[in-house]
């Protein structure tokens, strides 16, 4: 990841993006910086000998731009931008995205595919156009300011800019204590940051002694992806791997050491085997593999646990590959908890430990199968409900019948959600033995009734596609990917994620939905396209639960969180963000009984982190 920043107005000048640039990551790397006039970009990337300079400009046409990119299906960018044979392998991505807006203008992320974020200033419009991503790989962060606008990767380079107020941002706070993840597109901990949301563009005019910045306007609309032609099963299965397979190619141009997440699911899996096939074809050494599993050294793995290291053995076996298991530990979180900065962090698996071991065998690229889920392999949700709506009966009785669904678990689960999804909520709280309306999260009470945060979003399933949009708006996706690029930039780590392709995205979300689920069982499209690719017991494998990754999180968080709970008991002066937690009450939380029995264990943490244990 290159990180970037720029200041837009009368601030530019003076020390202001001296300290702009102290604030990037320290990659072991000098900062690039260009200026002139009223703006100034600044970057810094990974790693020279693998990224060019973040910066890229052409004074002939009064364009310059700062960008953290990484650019797919350029032979087609390049014969649509009649870029000769012979510069193509030279040309850098940034110098590529410039081309680009040289070409279409405001209209440029339409025709870009791949990963980026980036700033493009137009001398001759007095403009600065901003883009990012369509689904929020690479993260773009901004503030206006009383002199000018200032934007950055990460929350902390803009608050390091002039006249950017560092004020929390309550509303998101209360939100965040009340297990409400933070999730809004825009929104962050400070009152005057705001978020790029993935998929959108920003313009900003430069006027003599002001600048005005325009709503962000949305260039990627999944909801308007049209439906497939027709076509058999396996029709649509073979086009899909081409598609696949090609997205995985793009993702490992360039000669970095690679390495892969491997969990014996079918979206890791895959990508594991498809890198493995194509670095061979290429002559490259194979991707390191990396699990989230406890290394078990000279033990056998609890009979629970088998499954799980049997399935990722099954595929580095398939895909030629050796793996290193990377489980966190009670340091690791800790450590996480210590960390202070702008966002709460997702804390999934054992990622830190990941990136060590990554970092430590020289691993500059890894390959995640996050995303599947919401696109090619998604789960088919909202089909039982759509045949409902619709009145197809007999459909409706062979899958539910063929899932094994009988009447009680079909009022529950697809009927009563349909007519009321706060009384669902309830009485799926009294089934599994919890109190009704019980008080969620730990935000002291007055300061919770003073801000009244936003409810629990209600799960409202049409169909099919109807959720796989609602996935996708929710967030959840963008955050971890800024998550891990933040995480991953200090190890010079670049996360991509072939699934998140929207190449591939697109053709998910346009397969009908009987593809996803039918009375023998759910992810149907996935494991049928993956037939040739994945080991059968693989391909065969309906469980998402992982014990083993679960257990080794709960035994550290029982030795983490209760040490810290003793600490924090402990002290004369509580961390100064506790005013905004009902300590007593977090406190007799850090237990190891509670953490053990996961009771509001994802609140905990989001309480843990607001106060950062300072």
């Amino acid at each position: 990841m290159n990180a970037i920043c720029g200041l837009l107005g009368a601030s530019v000048g003076g020390r202001n993006m001296v300290v702009m640039l102290a604030a990037l990551p320290d990659s072991g790397q000098q900062p690039d910086e260009w200026t002139d006039g009223i703006v100034a970009f600044g970057g810094r990337s990974a790693d020279h000998a693998r990224f060019p300079s973040c910066l890229t400009f052409d004074p002939r046409l009064g364009l310059a731009a700062v960008a953290d990119v990484r650019l797919d299906d350029r032979p087609a960018l390049c014969d649509a931008l009649g870029v000769p044979p012979r510069e193509r392998d030279e040309l850098a991505d940034g110098a590529l995205l410039l081309k680009a807006y040289a070409r279409w203008g405001r209209d440029c992320a339409n025709h870009l595919l791949g990963d980026y974020a980036f700033a493009v200033w137009d001398a001759n419009e007095r403009l600065l156009f901003c883009a990012r991503d369509h689904i929020g790989v690479r993260p773009l962060y901004y503030a206006q300011t009383p002199s000018g606008f200032a934007f950055a990767s990460t929350v902390e380079i803009v608050l390091a800019a002039p006249g950017v107020d560092g004020d929390f941002d309550e509303l998101s706070v209360a939100e965040h204590l009340t297990g409400i993840a933070l999730l809004s597109t825009t929104r962050t901990f400070f009152k005057a940051v705001r978020k790029l949301p993935p998929g959108h563009t920003l313009a900003v005019h430069c006027a003599e002694s002001s600048c005005r910045v325009a709503k962000p306007s949305r260039h990627w609309h999944p909801e308007q992806v049209p439906q497939l032609p027709p076509a058999t099963d396996d029709q649509y299965a073979e086009e899909f791997l081409a598609l696949y397979s090609q997205a995985v190619a793009d993702r490992l141009r360039g000669p970095d050491p690679v390495g892969v997440h491997v969990s014996g699911g079918l979206d890791s899996s895959s990508v594991a085997v498809l890198a493995a096939r194509h670095l061979c074809r290429e002559h490259r050494p194979p991707p390191a593999a990396f699990s989230w599993l406890p290394p078990l050294g000279d033990q056998s793995p609890k009979p629970e646990h088998a499954k799980e290291y049997a399935l990722i053995d099954a595929v580095c076996a398939k895909a030629g590959l050796q793996v290193r298991h990377c489980s966190m530990n009670s340091d690791d979180i800790t450590a996480w908890l210590r960390r202070d900065g702008a966002f709460p962090g997702a804390m999934v698996g054992g990622e830190d430990a990941v990136q060590r071991a990554a970092a430590a065998q020289g691993i500059r690229v890894l390959l995640s199968g996050w995303g599947g889920d919401e696109g090619a392999s998604f789960n088919g949700r909202g089909t039982i409900e759509q045949l409902l709506l619709h009145g197809r009966w007999g459909r409706l009785a062979t899958v539910c019948r063929g899932r094994g669904i009988g009447p009680r678990r079909f009022l529950l689960d697809h009927a009563l959600p349909l007519i009321s999804p706060a009384l669902m909520l309830e009485l799926r709280r009294l089934k599994d033995g919890k109190p009704l309306r019980a008080r969620r999260g730990f935000a002291e009470v007055q300061f919770k009734r003073r801000l009244r945060p936003r409810p629990e979003p209600l799960p409202r399933h049409l169909n099919p596609r109807h959720v796989q949009l609602q996935l996708l708006d929710f967030g959840h996706l963008s955050g971890r990917c800024e998550d891990w690029a933040a995480s991953g930039a200090r190890f010079g780590i670049d996360y991509r994620y072939p699934l998140l392709d929207r190449r591939v995205l697109e053709f998910a979300l346009g397969l009908p939905p009987e593809q996803f689920l039918d009375a023998g069982g759910s992810r149907l499209f996935m494991r049928r396209t993956l037939r040739t690719v994945l080991p059968a017991e693989v391909c065969g494998h309906t469980s998402k639960a992982e014990p083993a990754v679960s257990d080794a999180r709960s035994d550290a968080q029982v030795l983490a969180l209760p040490a810290i709970g003793k600490e924090l008991a402990a002290r004369t002066t509580l961390p100064s963000r506790a005013h905004y937690l009902d300590m007593q009450r977090l406190l007799a939380n850090l237990s190891a009984a509670h953490i053990r029995a996961g009771n509001q264990n994802v609140q905990v943490r989001n309480a843990l982190v607001l106060s950062r244990c300072q």
